[in-house]
């Protein structure tokens, strides 16, 4: 499922991106708004279960993702969850909460 699906999408013709459009071949360009998450209850978070997982040096959210949801594109799941928008916020040793099933995280995160 992509988190794209549905997103509000506008296409930009502005004069300003003209040497980018020159530059990709394309007189305009489809780009799609910024989600407004929500915030969910502690009542809705309680609903995901999930494993706790050691950061390590190197970590990156999108390998995590890859290795326990089979899908780096779902990196921002476990970001969110942890509010952590990016892996700089985390250090060696700081514990992270890692979601089960996705599934269920994407129904109470988005």
């Amino acid at each position: 499922m992509s988190r794209y699906n549905s997103r509000r999408k506008a296409t930009n013709r502005s004069e300003q991106w003209e040497k980018t459009f020159e530059d990709r071949g394309v007189k305009e360009i489809v780009q799609y708004a910024t989600p407004r998450f929500k915030n969910p209850t502690e009542e809705q978070l309680n609903r995901i279960r999930t494993k706790d997982y050691m950061w390590k040096t190197g970590d990156m959210f999108w390998r995590i993702a890859a290795r326990e949801f089979g899908d780096a594109r779902l990196w921002w799941v476990i970001a969110r969850l942890n509010n952590k928008p990016t892996e700089a916020l985390l250090e060696a040793g700081d514990t992270i909460k890692i979601p089960i099933e996705v599934s269920t995280a994407l129904e109470v995160l988005v």
